[in-house]
């Protein structure tokens, strides 16, 4: 599962860990009467300095338009310390008022029913796509807003690179294969694999979940009810392909060691042609190194081996949430907050506060015109119908040990299909720890 509480970092963590407190003197309460117009907020965040940023800006704006409300960013740990303490929060009944966390299955491992507010009937919940809507919300209720872009775990390629050797972009594998012979011919990387780094071996297996749903649309729950397997058909092609890109000799040859910088540094000179990566990573990292080179990146799916089922594998945003103890004052400032965060004026403060990696999942915010042209590709394949969350927004099952299974796979120390029954048995692991029935 490539989130916050993976090994997946995409920002630099603060090395403080006290509150803090974006309080502004009042001018005047004039005209900001009715509910909520005295209260105090905290907000209940990653400890991440980008995270920690956009928030703080967002309550320093709100505050402005809202004197008598004090919102305070609170700052938690990341990774598994950081879930298991909102957890723990949540269920004791001390989480702060307003809470920024992951949608999708980590969500739902939340017991939002009985844990968080519905906010189905807030005003701009209306404006939220139908994608995102599904990873925040169970039978009962809708319960998250969503704060920043959407990203994708895709092929990022070099735009110069493909043109100057006349290649199109891949429809299906097979013409994937073809541009990479021909690329390589030209004494160019074709495929950049950095295992220095071992959790980005697994985006050949976690960005081609686009092409099996298409392919089994309810593939995602029998996955769940272990009714699917990796080593069966439509999802063993992901492991097969990986395996495939090895034994045709697409990858750098520093791939064992490599790191993502080392990765997306050779795919921003041209030096590599491809790198299957999230594009919040690589457009984050470009951004501090080389932001001219931004401009030369374009994104394309994982191709299937039919080109009806490729699709684009999409990485939801994270939400903000208000706990069920958050109550009368408190609850009516918490809910005009999180209005403000998803208003034209709050997406105006998170476009200034960041780099947009793929498309707003609400339609009060859209990306600035400046915005890195993969982001403009990724928007192409979701407004076109042919993009899918990825299965951890769909699914609480993911084994421990997929990226170094990956590694192997990737490295041809293991077979695809050997891979693959290895990578069911990590699973049904992990699915009897956390009870899930049918396992």
């Amino acid at each position: 599962m490539l989130s916050r509480s993976s090994a997946l970092r995409t920002s630099a963590a603060l090395t403080a860990s006290a509150l803090v407190a974006v309080s502004l003197a009042a001018c005047s309460s004039a005209g900001n009467g009715g509910d909520g117009a005295n209260a105090e907020v905290t907000v209940s965040v990653y400890n991440e300095a980008a995270v920690v940023k956009t928030v703080t800006a967002l309550a320093e704006a709100f505050q402005k338009e809202n004197p008598g409300i004090t919102v305070t960013v609170d700052p938690r740990p990341t990774g598994t310390e950081g879930d298991n303490l909102v957890k723990t929060q949540l269920s004791t009944g001390e989480m702060d008022s307003v809470l920024l966390y992951n949608s999708g299955s980590l969500f739902q491992a939340l017991n939002p029913d009985q844990t968080l507010t519905d906010l189905s009937g807030e005003s701009w919940a209306a404006d939220v796509s139908d994608g995102f809507k599904a990873v925040v919300s169970t039978d009962a209720g809708f319960y998250g807003a969503p704060l920043g872009t959407s990203y994708a775990g895709a092929v990022v390629y070099n735009k110069k690179v493909f043109a100057d050797l006349g290649i199109e972009v891949p429809k299906d594998w097979a013409s994937f294969t073809a541009a990479a012979a021909k690329i390589k011919a030209a004494g160019i990387t074709p495929v950049e694999q950095t295992y220095g780094d071992s959790w980005t071996s697994q985006l050949f297996v976690l960005g081609d979940f686009g092409n099996i749903l298409a392919q089994d649309p309810q593939w995602a729950e029998e996955y769940t009810a272990n009714k699917a397997k990796y080593a069966d058909q439509p999802a063993l092609t992901s492991f097969q392909h990986l395996q495939d890109a090895f034994d045709a000799g697409m990858f750098n040859q520093d791939f064992a060691s490599a790191t993502a910088a080392d990765g997306i540094a050779a795919l921003g000179s041209g030096k590599a042609a491809m790198y299957p990566m999230l594009t919040q990573v690589v457009l984050g990292q470009l951004a501090q190194d080389a932001p001219d080179q931004i401009a030369d990146l374009g994104v394309f799916p994982f191709p299937a081996d039919a080109a009806a089922d490729t699709t684009l594998t999409v990485w939801q945003p994270s939400a903000l949430y208000i706990p069920k103890t958050t109550e009368g004052a408190q609850l009516d400032a918490a809910k005009k907050f999180i209005a403000f965060a998803n208003s034209s004026a709050g997406c105006d403060i998170q476009n200034a506060n960041g780099n947009a990696a793929g498309p707003y999942v609400i339609d009060t915010c859209k990306v600035p015109t400046d915005a890195a042209p993969l982001v403009s590709d990724i928007a192409s394949y979701v407004d076109g119908g042919k993009s899918a969350s990825a299965l951890e927004f769909l699914s609480p099952i993911k084994g421990p040990n997929l990226e170094n299974i990956s590694v192997e796979v990737g490295s041809g120390i293991r077979s695809a299909a050997d891979g693959a029954a290895a990578y069911d048995e990590d699973v049904k692991k992990q699915a009897q720890q956390l009870g899930i029935e049918g396992w």
